[in-house]
């Protein structure tokens, strides 16, 4: 029997909105961590909240670059800086991969609406 398409996306909606809460409330901690304890707790709470919207309307592309721009600027501020900057390089990281995930995205899109386009006449 062949499943019908609502029933095939569903586990893969599932899995973008975790990864999304993962992903954005590992943002919201190390933004939180640099901003002082005392506003920890919001800023991990916007940002789950923020991922699980994120997750929710499909934008994978947009939090593997977040993911990416996070372990990148981590790794590069403890080479450079040693392990008690980590927190400060991966929020730098994340910060830049989403400013290039969002314009790598909006490049992706152009480019594929260029080929639909020449493709339909």
């Amino acid at each position: 029997m062949i499943e019908s398409g609502t029933e095939q996306a569903a586990p893969l909606k599932v899995f973008d909105i975790l990864f999304g809460v993962a992903v954005m409330g590992t943002v919201g901690t190390l933004i939180g961590i640099i901003m002082g304890s005392g506003i920890m707790p919001i800023a991990s709470g916007i940002g789950l909240v923020l991922g699980g919207v994120i997750g929710f309307m499909g934008g994978r592309r947009f939090l593997v670059s977040i993911l990416t721009g996070t372990l990148l600027g981590g790794a590069l501020a403890w080479l450079i800086a040693g392990s008690e900057r980590i927190s400060v390089g991966a929020g730098a990281g994340a910060a830049m991969g989403g400013f290039l995930g969002v314009q790598i995205s909006m490049l992706l899109d152009m480019r594929a609406a260029k080929k639909a386009a020449s493709e339909a006449s």
